[in-house]
Formats: C-alpha cells, structure tokens, sequence
C-alpha cells in the first residue's frame, strides 16, 4: 500500500462537515456482507467456494444472481462428467478438465489487461472466460470437484496455483497455463525468480505446497481487488475490499494499515486514526510502526483544532 505522504490541508468548512466523521464504510449489500461471513464460518460444501466468490463480486454488482452462476458451474460439471469414461482415474480427468476447459470452453488468461478488476469477479468470468490466476483457479477447482477430482488452491507466492491429491503423492496445476503440471524444479525456478535469484530447497517450496483454506482463497481475491482498485486510485472501491478483508482476518496488522490508509485518503480522519491506533497495537514493532505513528500524531492534532 502506497505511503500517505502528503500533509492534511483540508479547508475548515471540509474538515468539519466531512474528514471528522467516522462513517460506516460503503456497504453496497449488507445481505452479501453477512452472508460471506457466515459461509466462511461454516463447513460448507460444494460450491461454497464459488459462492463466497461471487458474494465478493455481489458487492459490484447489485442485481447478482448467485444462483444462476452456481447452475452454470453446474452445467459445466455435467457437460465435463459426459465426457469422462466411468474407469478414469485421476490424471485421466485432469486432462480431460484441461481440454474442455482450455479447448472447448474457451477459458484462458487475460494478458492484455490483467489490472481489470472484472478479472477478480467470478461472475465476469463465467461470462467473458478470460481471468488471472485466482479465479481462473476457482472455476477449476469447482468443475474439477465436480467429477470427483480432489483439489485445493495452493496460495503460491504471485501466483495462485492448484494441487490434485494422487494416489502416489500430489500434481501441482496451474490453470492460468491451461493446467499445465509444473514439478518442483519449476516451482523452485518461480520462486527463485522473486527472491533476486537466491534458489529455494526442494523443501522451500514444499512447505509452500499446503492447501488453501475457503477464507485465505477468498482474502487472496480481495487483496487483489484492492491492489487493482488502489492502483486506479479508486480508493472507495478499494476501501470495499478492504472491509471485506478485514471481516474474513480481521486481526490481520497490515489490512488494518491499510484500510487506516484509504481513510486517510478519503479524508475520514476519524476513521483512519482508529485504524492506525489499532495496527501500533497489534504490530508495535513493526519496520513501518515510526511513520504511522507520525500520522497518528498529526491526526491527532488536526482533531484538536478541529474540535
């Protein structure tokens, strides 16, 4: 998240009327709200994943019909089981998910825009067929599920992936390559990739290799959303995502930070000080903990003088 930078020069009438209030965040659906809460508390069952994903996406798009999606996920398990012998075993179904998922479906990456926050709903997905690697894997792990394939989201570092359990150990996916099976030797070069060339062990990528539970899947596409938002500064979107991550870890020190932040940008002081307060409390060490401290102290002034 990006530094808050600049120095609060907001006229009095502004400061009085809207920076000290501490209004409640842009619920756009309190029903999707509250439900994503509950099906992340819950042990669901198939299709929880997708619909939490899609009570994300409900939050952008009022008028959302769950249901529809879930039967269109439906719809292709159905199309997907039709084509698989009844004796495949688990590889067999993997590429059989492939080809009707990358060949005849049509799903595949969006490289020409990966910053369109449509590719983190799970709805525009279905529609458009193209994604990022978070939600392409959703769709892939919800039509894989349906013909009995045993899969989890692997949170990789950059780079969402999918595991398959085998009888003989596990396949590791990436649905944003059409499901290509990646060893580990190529997960050790991705990772070293992203740690100035330094070559993890075999056992550093291992340990990486631990299915994803239904809440960190879900917190991993909102962090994504709001990278994407803040990116745009479209900060009240951002801030949106941001509430919503802070319902699924809500003692999560840096999205406390963060949507601090947001409210610092969107000028609702009040707001940003309780979240800055918070994140001194849950990280005082922090390598960052001096300069929100700064802020917290120059919001704490700008209080003063307006009260």
């Amino acid at each position: 998240m990006p530094r808050a930078g600049s120095t609060i020069t907001a006229s009095a009438r502004h400061e009085s009327a809207v920076a000290m209030s501490s209004p409640s965040t842009a619920v756009r659906d309190a029903e999707a709200a509250q439900r994503l809460r509950r099906l992340v508390e819950q042990n669901a069952g198939a299709g929880s994943l997708a619909e939490g994903a899609l009570l994300i996406a409900r939050e952008h798009y009022p008028d959302l019909d769950i249901d529809h999606y879930l039967a269109r996920l439906d719809t292709l398990g159905a199309m997907l089981n039709a084509q698989v012998p009844d004796d495949a075993d688990s590889v067999e179904r993997i590429l059989v998910l492939n080809r009707f998922l990358f060949e005849e479906q049509g799903f595949g990456p969006n490289e020409d825009d990966f910053a369109d926050p449509r590719n983190s709903f799970l709805n525009e997905v279905l529609e458009r067929r193209v994604g990022i690697p978070i939600t392409l894997s959703i769709v892939y792990i919800e039509v894989g599920r349906r013909i009995g394939l045993a899969l989890d989201g692997l949170s990789f570092p950059q780079h969402f992936l999918v595991k398959c359990a085998l009888p003989e150990g596990a396949a590791v996916l990436d649905p944003f390559l059409g499901g290509a099976s990646l060893s580990i030797e190529a997960l050790q070069r991705r990772l070293g990739a992203l740690r100035a060339g330094h070559r993890p062990s075999r056992a550093e990528v291992s340990a990486l290799l631990v299915g994803a539970s239904r809440r960190e899947i879900l917190a991993r596409v909102l962090r994504n959303l709001k990278a994407v938002y803040v990116g745009a500064e479209q900060y009240n979107d951002a801030l949106v995502a941001s509430d919503r991550l802070l319902m699924l870890t809500p003692t999560s020190a840096p999205e406390v930070r963060d949507r601090g932040w947001l409210y610092h940008r969107l000028d609702c002081f009040r707001a940003a000080l309780a979240d800055y307060r918070r994140y001194l409390e849950l990280a005082p060490l922090a390598s960052d903990a001096e300069e929100v401290r700064a802020r917290v102290i120059e919001l704490e002034v700008l209080a003063a003088r307006v009260n």
